[in-house]
């Protein structure tokens, strides 16, 4: 059975800094799956449902091998995935490399690490405070945390973050061409081939130490793994935290549930991670020819999964437009989902839990400088988010 509306071709361009795209908003009305034409004129498949969506993520029949993969937006050609990035390798490579990283992201080992981010986010407001608003919170909060927390975590120094800041932006901001971006590659590999190095022979009580004495990896297998690491471990979050705050501002009726009541941080964290939903989708292919929700899904086609609106379908989420600081959202699709699903969410659930009420208890006058409308957001990057966030206190 075919899907019976039209195909779609994907938008990047939020109409709403909070909300999906609108056009994923009018499939889902339509069904949980949909046609999709794809950039290069190949039919595919859009998927906006919730169990539709998890099916697919748990489902080894599709695959994320990028051989074969379309690109559901307009962008130029892809970058080569360096050695060593599991995200885009199916089993058994993929579990051999992830296997190796599973005792770094512990539940015990993220609650090792809490007293670091604590001191870590207390430092930066102080910091904050020096210096008085306005500021962007961006670059005064949201991106120092994370970026000096997996630091921390993997043995980079933070000094070096200009560097690996600014090419991992390049990297995932799909409107520069591939030579950009994969100069920005080039870069952190050479840079991290540098510091594994020295990490083998000066080893230390961190990540990269752990990486750089395994001897059945290669250099560049090593180097793949922690660029993997590193730009996970700051990115998302700190999209996540500048991104949250933004929605809390607009809803300052909800702020106070932050701010005032830190038993219920874990809960807000859910809901803030369902609702943003900061990666819009990520792409499978179907390595056989698989029935769904009434439609075949052939060998080969090309399937994206609208995480985004999967978080915002009401038959698994009341009011689902809706931010609701105090409902239940546990097995929402922000981080994923199956073999795949985020290595880091302990992680990040933990800077976000900690870093967003000591943001709003230090500045409890903390609001934008700018109309909500004014905020500038990064449309084309992999990663959604905010370029900057101008408050004061």
């Amino acid at each position: 059975m075919e899907s019976t509306s039209p195909a779609v071709v994907m938008p990047t361009a939020r109409q709403n800094p909070f909300d999906p795209l609108e056009e994923l908003g009018r499939r889902q009305g339509l069904g949980p799956i949909h046609r999709m034409t794809y950039v290069d004129g190949g039919q595919g498949w859009l998927v906006t449902g919730f169990a539709a969506a998890r099916a697919i993520l748990a489902d080894p029949r599709f695959s994320v091998r990028p051989d074969h993969m379309r690109s559901p937006i307009a962008q130029p050609a892809s970058v080569p995935v360096p050695p060593g990035s599991f995200l885009r390798m199916d089993p058994p490579e993929h579990d051999h490399y992830r296997r190796l990283l599973t005792g770094d992201f512990t539940v015990r080992r993220m609650k090792l690490l809490e007293p670091e981010i604590e001191a870590i986010v207390n430092d930066q407001l102080n910091a904050m405070e020096l210096a008085g608003g306005p500021a962007d919170l961006f670059k005064a909060f949201a991106l120092p945390v994370p970026s000096q927390v997996i630091g921390e975590l993997l043995g980079v120094p933070y000094s070096d973050r200009q560097d690996f800041q600014r090419n991992a932006a390049t990297l995932l901001n799909v409107d520069l061409t591939p030579e950009c971006r994969q100069e920005a590659v080039r870069e952190l590999m050479a840079y991290l081939r540098d510091l594994l190095r020295h990490k083998r022979s000066w080893p230390e009580e961190d990540v990269l130490s752990g990486l750089a004495a395994h001897e059945g990896l290669t250099a560049d297998e090593r180097a793949g793994l922690a660029l993997l690491l590193l730009i996970a471990g700051h990115e998302t979050t700190a999209n996540m935290l500048a991104l949250g705050t933004f929605a809390l501002l607009a809803n300052p009726a909800q702020l106070a549930e932050v701010r005032d009541k830190e038993e219920d941080a874990p809960a807000v964290v859910e809901e803030l991670l369902r609702y943003l939903t900061i990666i819009h989708h990520v792409v499978r292919v179907a390595l056989e020819d698989i029935e769904l929700h009434g439609c075949l899904i052939k060998a080969g086609e090309s399937v994206t999964v609208a995480l985004s609106a999967a978080n915002r379908d009401a038959d698994r989420f009341a009011d689902p437009d809706v931010l609701d600081l105090t409902r239940s959202t546990a097995g929402h699709l922000a981080f994923g989902h199956g073999l795949h699903r985020c290595l880091g969410q302990r992680l990040a659930r933990a800077e976000m839990r900690i870093a967003l009420p000591a943001l709003l208890r230090r500045f409890p006058a903390l609001r934008l400088t700018v109309a909500p409308e004014e905020v500038p957001l990064r449309s084309a990057m992999t990663v959604y988010g905010v370029r900057e966030l101008p408050v004061t206190w």
